[in-house]
């Protein structure tokens, strides 16, 4: 016998896979001794001989039909699964080619039962040897990948939580989910979506530090500002990477998935529960009607056309004296493939003329008036401007909303206009007062006013001036360390505007509950921490004293028992007259003087608002 050729022929057939052929051959060769000792016992008393014959021959037929069609060419570490199937096919066709051998020559008696266990047991066996190799590579190369991941804890075992552990284990993403954190009892020490839940919220610093986590997501979506400010006060000093999912809010379609992760945001931390909008008494009055928004460039304002136009009015108009801030508003709405109209409208709201011709033409029915000076500091300096906007502007308004036959008018007032110390906060509380005096005059029209505290991310607040200066390497200035204000979340405020819209009957001014002030230097302080900096250490901040018409803290109401609660249980009411010597019969009067003499606006201010100091 040529040994040189049959060495030639199994290298050509098999390649470098003559080691798998070999191992075939024995796992072969035991399954066959299987077949038999199960069902004769483990001696085989009978048929011994005829075993050793189905040894001799039936692994060399399956490995030789293996060995022509390539199977010992595959890369078994890398199988798909067609190579499973065709690995699958091959075994029962070598199986079947055998036993139509052994029927033709004879070769032994091989009992039916035998053979069943053979076949199961050496498809059992080839089959899990080649899935070994698939799976020790697999396992491998996830060990690899998470020395490079980040080890990261969920703070939050509950649905979101799961959902995020399990779509990160799903996609190969740079985070590896390694454990939990809860609060609820019955889940600490168990497993969820196949992770141990290490312990409490409470524990975070503990279960962070022993198991050297590196990310820690808060998968907690329906948490309030208070609890998430807390879970990051705990993960501030711990040099851990904090992520959130957004809120109940945000994740309206209910999708939780690595996607959504964010860095955690001063909104998540100062937030509150939303305002829950009565949507069918806020439809009854805005459905189907012609609404005029002023000031719809700004923050407030956009955000006003936004909600209105998801309660379906006939037509918007959005009037602003900004032309590009107008311009940016429709280019947000002109990806929104919107069906109602909304029309632009570039005007002052103090030009009388222009205001009349625009409710002549289009005949406004329910009026959002946002348009104001808001800038305290510079309206310090410019007392006529302000009165001429806030003043003015809110009395040319109101009056043509009454003599056109407007059905309602909600002006967003500010918690600087009660006992005002500013030019600004005076001029807010006149064009209270204003509301009122107009109200008299056109009862048809019901006339309403909201306050508000500080809005997070509008124009010209605090938030984008400290980013700046954190930006640009500090230091962060605050007037003073005691300053505390009231914050909300524009669409917080805007779901206020349109509830008191529904909620109103004319004359009422209401306001938010809007919680427990905020330090101002604490927030820097968030701030500075959310960037990846150290306040004081990193981050300076200096403090620089308060500004002319500044106070340390805001009021929101002028005598807490006039106030009384509404239908919801987060807006109170009191009526606009409420606070010291409302009625002024001469304001029309003194208010044009003052607009026509600059240098007498801001003691003819004080005139018309007594309790300004």
């Amino acid at each position: 016998m040529d040994l040189s050729r049959i060495k030639n022929f199994w290298r050509k057939v098999a390649g470098k896979g003559i080691i798998v052929a070999i191992i075939d051959f024995v796992l072969l060769a035991l399954a066959v001794y299987l077949g038999y000792a199960i069902r004769l016992g483990i001696f085989i008393p009978r048929y011994i001989v005829d075993w050793r014959y189905v040894m001799a021959t039936l692994p060399p037929v399956c490995v030789l039909i293996f060995a022509l069609f390539g199977q010992y060419k595959t890369i078994w570490q890398h199988a798909g699964t067609e190579d499973y199937i065709k690995f699958i096919w091959l075994y029962i066709t070598s199986m079947i080619l055998y036993i139509m051998l052994n029927g033709i020559l004879k070769i032994a008696v091989f009992p039916r039962v035998s053979f069943a266990i053979t076949f199961f047991a050496g498809l059992f066996m080839c089959g899990g040897l080649r899935f070994s190799w698939l799976m020790t590579k697999s396992l491998h190369v996830k060990a690899n990948k998470d020395k490079t991941r980040l080890k990261t804890l969920i703070v939050g075992a509950g649905e979101a939580g799961a959902f995020l552990a399990r779509d990160l284990m799903r996609n190969e993403s740079e985070l590896n989910p390694a454990g939990f954190a809860d609060d609820d009892e019955e889940k600490i020490g168990r497993h969820v979506s196949g992770l141990n839940v290490l312990g409490r919220i409470s524990e975070l610093k503990r279960i962070v530090e022993e198991g050297n986590f590196q990310v820690v997501l808060i998968a907690i979506p329906s948490a309030q500002g208070r609890k998430i400010r807390e879970i990051y006060k705990t993960l501030a000093p711990l040099n851990v990477q904090v992520r959130i999912l957004p809120s109940l809010r945000e994740l309206a379609d209910g999708q939780v998935s690595v996607s959504r992760l964010r860095k955690v945001k001063l909104e998540d931390l100062l937030g509150r529960e939303p305002v829950r909008i009565n949507l069918d008494s806020s439809l009854n009055y805005i459905q189907g009607r012609r609404v005029l928004i002023t000031g719809a460039g700004g923050s407030i304002g956009s955000e006003i056309v936004n909600q209105v136009l998801h309660n379906n009015p006939s037509e918007i108009f959005a009037l602003g004296h900004g032309e590009q801030s107008i311009y940016l508003l429709l280019e947000s709405l002109s990806k929104l493939n919107l069906t109602i109209p909304v029309k632009p409208i570039i005007a002052d709201v103090a030009d009388e003329v222009a205001i009349k011709n625009l409710f002549e033409s289009y005949r406004p029915q329910v009026i959002f008036h946002a348009a104001a000076h808001k800038h305290v500091p510079l309206m310090e300096l410019s007392p006529r401007e302000a009165m001429r906007v806030n003043d003015l502007g809110t009395r040319t308004i109101a009056r043509f909303a009454g003599k056109y036959n407007a059905q309602r008018m909600v002006m967003i007032s500010t918690d600087k206009a009660v006992n005002p110390s500013s030019v600004m906060g005076a001029t807010k509380r006149l064009a209270e007062k204003i509301l009122e005096h107009e109200q008299k005059n056109y009862p048809e029209t019901k006339y309403m006013a909201v306050r508000f505290g500080n809005v997070l991310g509008s124009r010209g607040s605090v938030i984008p001036k400290f980013e700046e200066q954190i930006a640009s390497g500090g230091p962060v200035t605050v007037t003073d360390p005691g300053m505390k204000r009231y914050f909300m979340l524009i669409p917080e405020a805007v779901s206020l505007v349109i509830q008191a819209g529904a909620l109103g009957h004319g004359g009422e001014l209401f306001v938010l509950d809007m919680g427990e002030p905020v330090v101002i230097k604490e927030m820097a302080e968030l701030l500075i921490r959310l960037c990846g900096y150290e306040p004081y250490r990193d981050i300076n901040i200096i403090f620089t004293g308060m500004r002319p018409g500044e106070k340390l803290y805001e009021e929101l109401f002028y005598d807490e028992n006039a106030v009384h609660g509404t239908l919801h249980p987060k807006i109170f009411v009191s009526n606009i007259k409420a606070g010291p010597e409302s009625e002024n019969p001469e304001l029309d009067t003194i208010l044009e003087y003052a607009l026509r003499h600059p240098n007498e606006a801001l003691r003819l201010l004080k005139t018309l608002v007594p309790e300004y100091q």
